[in-house]
């Protein structure tokens, strides 16, 4: 192991570049080794994932792909496995595993992290982790995506921040527990073992690194990240215009969520006190999830370019007020937290629209659009759970019309499970899955065009599905008009339907079909007939 002394020569700049990018590469094959083994389709074609390394201390320091708000999540959750365990009593061999956002899990219980911590000739130099969408993890409904609760508790297996292995040896009782809790536990136990195998080849890595380079070579890499994520903020902050922007926003549910953000040539501030109280139903956000909108605002205004690490974020500070939406406290379940938080994203993004038109695009459709269908497949027997997210419109922008038929805005990088995918895996028909033509998102430029898709059942399932933007519509920019709403319909064969938003539990028959509407994105500028 290489020591440095006072008045030792700096680490050339070269090898500072190398360990720095080979740390971005076992980021990404993280990320390769979990889409490769993962069994969930929701894993590996949707790729609801996110893969990340820390250093000793839980400090970001690298991201695959999947989605980036997940990102945004793993050092938060090492840190709080920190805090809870103490330093002292991580060791070489530990492996640790949350999913509750009162222990680090940041968002709601079906996304699991695996945490791993890093030693190297002896000293703990980095965390290697992982978040992913767990198909089914108990709860009161199938795919454990219920509406109708009030606690944490029915949500599902809370786990803890505990060790799945304590100094390499596998608890047996832990796998146990986990996967005696969930409807589908094959899949459970494989998405599991992904996400450590995923864990472990990260750390080969890391540990080649420190001992091809020394760990002051190591150590002097990260501090130059750090900065340069810090320089590469603070740039883009002084190019932003000075002043406080507030924002007052009307929700699908009639309540009404503040912002104010205050921008100076040091500080990003935004401020979420004064929203409505937590609620016992599963529409909360942790106080880190909060943080992750403002992250993910901040970095694309200042630094879209760059991949993020910790430094990037130290010009940003999230005030929030312990027992709101916003920072949920006690026992307040966060089943659709995501909802709430992209809610948030769009809504501070609306914010800076304002100060920044010609910058920012108008609105999107602004949810996950979130359905699950689960149930016996007609030709297997096996047991399933579909977990779909939706795409939707993006708005316009100053230069050109939105982009048709896209995840929404921090959700990432994702993909549209294929349509053959869908009918072999869960043996529900695809009737249709194409482009909403619509007027709505009209402007000079227009917004992007949402999607139609209609599911046909062939077997008896059960519905969970959770849609905002169902009745306030996508805000257009500049005079563009709005975008429209998102909704969710299901048809019986006798021809009675139902409009739904958020439900769970919803019962279906063989013939029943659900047509899915995504809105168009909002339109940019006020005369749509002085386009091209």
């Amino acid at each position: 192991m290489q020591h440095r002394h006072p008045g030792a020569d700096p680490i050339d700049p070269i090898t500072v570049s190398v360990i720095q990018s080979s740390l971005i590469a076992a980021a990404d094959e993280m990320f390769a080794v979990l889409n490769k083994t993962a069994m969930s389709p929701i894993i590996y074609e949707v790729l609801d994932v996110g893969t990340g390394i820390t250093d000793a201390q839980g400090e970001l320091v690298s991201s695959g792909a999947g989605i980036p708000t997940f990102v945004g999540v793993l050092d938060k959750a090492v840190k709080r496995i920190i805090e809870l365990h103490g330093p002292e009593n991580i060791r070489d061999g530990d492996c640790f595993v949350t999913n509750d956002p009162y222990y680090g899990g940041v968002t709601h219980l079906n996304d699991v992290v695996i945490a791993l911590p890093v030693f190297a000739q002896g000293e703990l130099v980095a965390w290697t982790a992982s978040i992913a969408h767990w198909n089914d993890i108990g709860g009161k409904t199938p795919g454990s995506m219920a509406v109708d609760v009030t606690e944490i508790f029915q949500e599902g297996l809370r786990l803890p921040a505990v060790r799945l292995f304590e100094k390499g040896e596998l608890l047996r009782s832990v796998f146990d527990i986990i996967t005696a809790n969930s409807r589908l536990p094959d899949f459970v136990q494989g998405d599991l073992w992904a996400q450590v195998a995923a864990s472990r080849k990260a750390e080969t890595r890391i540990r080649q690194l420190v001992e091809s380079y020394g760990a002051d070579a190591y150590r002097a890499a990260l501090a130059d990240l750090f900065e340069e994520g810090e320089r590469r903020g603070l740039a883009g902050l002084a190019e932003l215009p000075e002043g406080t922007y507030e924002i007052d926003e009307t929700q699908d549910d009639g309540a009404v969520w503040h912002a104010a953000i205050t921008v100076s040539k040091e500080r990003f501030i935004v401020d979420l006190t004064g929203n409505p109280r937590q609620r016992e139903a599963p529409y909360n956000t942790s106080r880190d999830g909060a943080v992750i909108s403002a992250q993910m605002i901040f970095k694309a205004l200042t630094d879209p370019t760059l991949f993020a690490n910790s430094g990037s974020f130290r010009a940003l500070e999230v005030r929030t007020e312990p027992g709101t939406i916003f920072h949920a406290t006690g026992n307040a379940p966060h089943g659709y937290y995501f909802e709430t938080r992209i809610r948030l994203y769009d809504m501070l993004w609306r914010c800076m629209a304002k100060a920044l038109p010609e910058r920012l695009p108008a609105g999107h459709f602004g949810s996950i659009c979130g359905t699950v269908i689960a149930g016996i497949h007609p030709d297997t027997g096996r047991r399933f759970t579909m977990v779909e997210p939706q795409m939707g419109g993006w708005g316009a922008t100053a230069g050109r019309d939105g982009l048709d038929a896209m995840y929404s805005a921090s959700h990432g990088e994702t993909f549209n499970c294929p349509v053959e995918i869908c009918e072999t895996r869960y043996g529900i028909d695809v009737g249709f899955k194409r482009l909403r033509e619509s007027g709505e998102g009209a402007g000079l430029h227009s917004g992007g065009k949402g999607l139609q898709t209609r599911y046909r059942l062939r077997a008896p399932a059960t519905l969970s599905a959770g849609y905002s933007r169902a009745k306030q519509p996508v805000w257009g920019s500049n005079g563009g008009g709005d975008g429209g709403v998102n909704g969710l319909t299901v048809t019986r064969p006798e021809g009675s339907t139902d409009r739904l938003t958020f439900a769970s539990g919803v019962q279906l028959k063989p013939g029943d079909e659900i047509l899915i509407e995504t809105a168009n994105g909002g339109g940019w500028g006020a005369d749509p007939r002085s386009r091209p």
